[in-house]
């Protein structure tokens, strides 16, 4: 659970801009000054992507002017907010509690354990990543919302997160929003002349209300059994938040970069013989649609499935493994399932390196590392006769 001080006067924005200016002040229905603001998270344990439910309070309103507005009645006025912009915005709604601890007109629940469930029918307008709560009149738009915890779940450790690199004139993003990598990324170093490999893509994006210490903790997980499993430090290449030193890793770019993300996937898979396995490991923070989040909810920083799909379609890699640890991943999986373009794409009968899984007697640590992980030797008269298929 996740609340701002009581008292005071806020306004809620939907999310800032990177200058610290919010994009669209009134975000939400009623957004308005309100005494405070309450938000639960139904699922404190997943990405942000999932319903949240955000209620305004108000002190000092009378019961008949509370249910006027659609409110519930607790001493204060408790009211839900939704999306103002969204397919439903049009409909009315009449909302109120109901025995057994329904809320009438509404697309949740609270379950036996205390907890609220979206049901599946409706939802469209509800919200699904925190808000901004500033104090009215701060021109600083100082963020308000904090988190309390009780008996449901405790506050997650949040991460010190720095700006992105400071704008100059050959940044791929909009002149609003550029920025640029101080390193950029050597793709065309990753692929080598008769040799095939294995190769990662870590994505985990956006900002530091919505990044956590257990974002680094995957990574860092997923990082290490790629490495034991023999992927080489070179062809593991993550792309984090606005960047920085990760303990433990190597090669870590900011999630900003969505260009260099696409590039570099794209040419992985269209690079003949370069990637034996392509493995790509998801932890963003993502839409209904199934679109991730690179920072925040900038056009140019929204990964879509759609984008990622393009750059993965007839991908030349022998096996491409993706594991979606983030919201909605059910959208990404049916789009490959009725896909013709994405045939290498999904967990075969092999190892993450594709070695066979049914060998008897079972291959020895020696010869996984010879034969099947990091990189092998593509025999000469192979490659030429790969190179004479294409043609």
């Amino acid at each position: 659970m996740v609340k701002s001080k009581l008292r005071g006067g806020y306004d809620v924005s939907q999310v800032l801009n990177r200058d610290g200016t919010h994009r669209h002040p009134q975000s939400f229905s009623g957004s308005v000054a309100h005494d405070a603001v309450l938000v639960l998270d139904p699922s404190p344990g997943e990405n942000f992507g999932h319903p949240v439910f955000l209620f305004y309070v108000d002190v000092n309103v009378t019961k008949k002017r509370c249910l006027h507005m659609n409110g519930v009645y607790l001493d204060e006025c408790l009211t839900l907010a939704l999306k103002s912009r969204c397919q439903n915005q049009l409909k009315r709604w009449q909302v109120g509690w109901l025995p057994g601890g329904t809320l009438r007109g509404r697309s949740i629940t609270v379950g036996r354990a205390g907890r609220l469930v979206e049901r599946a029918s409706g939802g469209l307008c509800v919200i699904h990543f925190l808000p901004l709560v500033v104090g009215v009149g701060d021109s600083n738009l100082t963020q308000k919302l904090r988190c309390v915890h009780g008996e449901f779940a405790t506050c997650p450790q949040l991460l010190p997160m720095g700006s992105p690199s400071l704008p100059i004139s050959s940044c791929e993003l909009n002149k609003n929003t550029r920025r640029c990598h101080q390193q950029p990324l050597a793709t065309h170093l990753s692929c080598r002349l008769y040799q095939t490999c294995d190769h990662a893509v870590l994505i985990s994006g956006w900002r530091q209300q919505m990044t956590f210490q257990r974002h680094i903790h995957n990574l860092q997980r997923f990082y290490r059994m790629l490495r034991i499993n023999g992927f080489h430090k070179d062809h593991i290449k993550t792309f984090f938040a606005s960047g920085g030193q990760l303990p433990d890793l190597e090669n870590v770019h900011p999630a900003t970069e969505k260009a260099a993300i696409r590039n570099h996937v794209s040419y992985i898979c269209r690079k003949q013989h370069c990637a034996d396995t392509l493995v790509l490991y998801l932890n963003s923070p993502t839409r209904n649609d199934g679109t991730m989040l690179l920072w925040d909810a900038d056009l140019k920083e929204r990964y879509s499935v759609s984008e990622l799909l393009t750059d993965l379609a007839g991908c030349r890699a022998t096996r491409v493994l993706l594991f979606v640890d983030q919201s909605y991943s059910g959208v990404l999986s049916k789009r490959l399932r009725s896909s013709q373009k994405h045939l290498n794409v999904g967990l075969l009968n092999v190892t993450l390196a594709g070695a066979p899984c049914n060998v008897i007697p079972p291959l020895t640590d020696g010869e996984l590392r010879k034969e099947y992980q990091g990189c092998q030797n593509l025999p000469t008269a192979l490659w030429h006769q790969k190179q004479r298929q294409i043609s």
